[in-house]
């Protein structure tokens, strides 16, 4: 029996109420509410429901919690929608409750983490970018522009995605390269970059997972150390560090264009539920490198919840 959607807000999801008799979709993200990445996908998942008509529930646990986040999957499975929307940062932990999903006939479409599993847990298709290749990317760039040692600020230890940003930057870097662990604190971040760099002056090139959370802070750590000589580059995009690369003060952001992560599956399973149509594979959202002379045509969105 159908559940219909009431335009809420709680700690744990928003309720993007649509039109009475339209889809049901519900969303089940990882991503914290203290990370501005994840706002953009929201706002791509309100857009898309505007867009569709569709009643869409966004969720997510209030901190990197997986067991709360497959409950929350399974509460979803529970309300039987017309479809399923799912990031996948731990398939061990996550895998049982999207295949009950997949079980119950609900449609199940996977976006930014997860692309190694989606399809062996039933997901139609994965709407995102290759973390490893993306890591693997920025590492070449980096040591194109002269890199020699590096260390990879990971916020969020454990995300399978996030891990691989870091591990395939360390083969396309092709120098050392430590991870520094951190929590979802900027300041916490900035003080430990600063540590990190203070420890080892031959570090020379540093690659935050989040723009907002790392970008920003390994900036600011640069700056007080009077270490312009730094190449900083980080994965995802805000207003703040954009504007560090315009000025040279950053290399280049990792764009995966999240607003569509949280559009299009939503958009394909609203199309699934109304005429049966679905596409026939994954969609790459990214990753595009936001370099210095593009940097400024994208402050403008990012600082609107868009890029």
């Amino acid at each position: 029996m159908k559940h219909m959607f009431k335009a809420i807000a709680t700690a744990a999801g928003l309720t993007l109420a649509g039109q009475a008799g339209a889809q049901d979709i519900v969303v089940v993200a990882h991503g914290q509410a203290n990370d501005p990445f994840w706002s953009v996908v929201k706002n791509g998942v309100a857009k898309a429901g505007e867009d569709t008509g569709a009643n869409v529930e966004f969720r997510s646990p209030e901190t990197f919690d997986m067991v709360q986040m497959s409950q929350l999957i399974d509460a979803a499975v529970n309300q039987e929608p017309d479809g399923l929307v799912v990031s996948i940062p731990d398939a061990d932990a996550l895998g049982p409750s999207i295949q009950r999903a997949v079980e119950a006939g609900i449609p199940v479409i996977s976006m930014n983490s997860g692309s190694d599993v989606a399809h062996e847990l039933g997901a139609h298709l994965h709407v995102g970018q290759s973390e490893y290749d993306a890591g693997k990317a920025a590492g070449q760039e980096l040591a194109e522009m002269g890199g020699t040692k590096a260390i990879c600020v990971n916020q969020e230890v454990g995300n399978v995605s996030l891990d691989q940003r870091c591990e395939g930057f360390a083969e396309g870097f092709g120098n050392p390269v430590d991870v520094v662990p951190t929590q979802n604190d900027p300041t916490e971040v900035q003080s430990k970059v600063r540590a990190a760099l203070e420890s080892d002056p031959d570090v020379d090139t540093v690659l935050g997972l989040g723009a907002s959370l790392v970008g920003e802070p390994a900036v600011a750590a640069a700056e007080a150390l009077g270490r312009d000589d730094l190449l900083i580059a980080s994965f995802d995009l805000s207003a703040g560090f954009l504007e560090a690369i315009a000025d040279g003060k950053a290399a280049f952001a990792i764009d995966q264009q999240q607003f569509l992560q949280g559009y299009l599956p939503v958009t394909f399973l609203a199309l699934n539920a109304q005429y049966g149509l679905m596409p026939g594979g994954d969609v790459p959202s990214g990753p595009n490198l936001i370099t210095q002379d593009k940097a400024a045509q994208v402050i403008e969105l990012s600082a609107q919840g868009i890029r």
